[in-house]
């Protein structure tokens, strides 16, 4: 049985950047890290790599869990920077908040990219789509009108 979705996972560049992000900026709590090396054969089992070594955090807010790797080995490949939505893979991370305007300015005034200021869609959302320190696509989206997929009180 399928419960419902427990982290998002990011692989990052350079993991104290994405922290100073997610956890500093956004405000994340850390649940957890730790560090893995080369020869942990459970980890290469699980993440269908060789000799794979890496620095794991879990970060919490609400309901929703994101985990960010920072692979030592193998190498990894950098993701296009500003890879348009339409791609295929995951295409963002979204962020239900309230007073979508003070959150945006917030984060705009210490360096977050936008890609325009809020809008409304429809009669009872608001949103924006920004850029993590990877070019990871991160949504703010308030609802003006509770729904059922609200996690929070509007």
């Amino acid at each position: 049985m399928i419960h419902g979705i427990h982290h998002t996972a990011i692989s990052s560049s350079n993991i104290e950047r994405s922290l100073a992000f997610y956890r500093d900026l956004l405000g994340f709590k850390e649940v957890f890290n730790f560090d893995w090396k080369v020869g942990t054969k459970k980890l290469d089992d699980i993440t269908g790599l060789s000799d794979s070594s890496a620095r794991v955090v879990m970060l919490k807010a609400g309901n929703a869990c994101i985990e960010l790797f920072e692979f030592e080995t193998p190498s990894p490949k950098s993701v296009t920077e500003k890879r348009p939505v339409c791609d295929h893979g995951i295409t963002h991370l979204c962020l239900q908040v309230s007073d979508i305007d003070s959150e945006y300015n917030r984060l705009r005034e210490a360096g977050m990219e936008f890609h325009c200021a809020p809008q409304s869609v429809g009669d009872s959302l608001r949103a924006t789509y920004g850029r993590d320190p990877d070019g990871n696509v991160v949504e703010l989206l308030e609802e003006t009108v509770a729904s059922e997929m609200s996690i929070i009180s509007a």
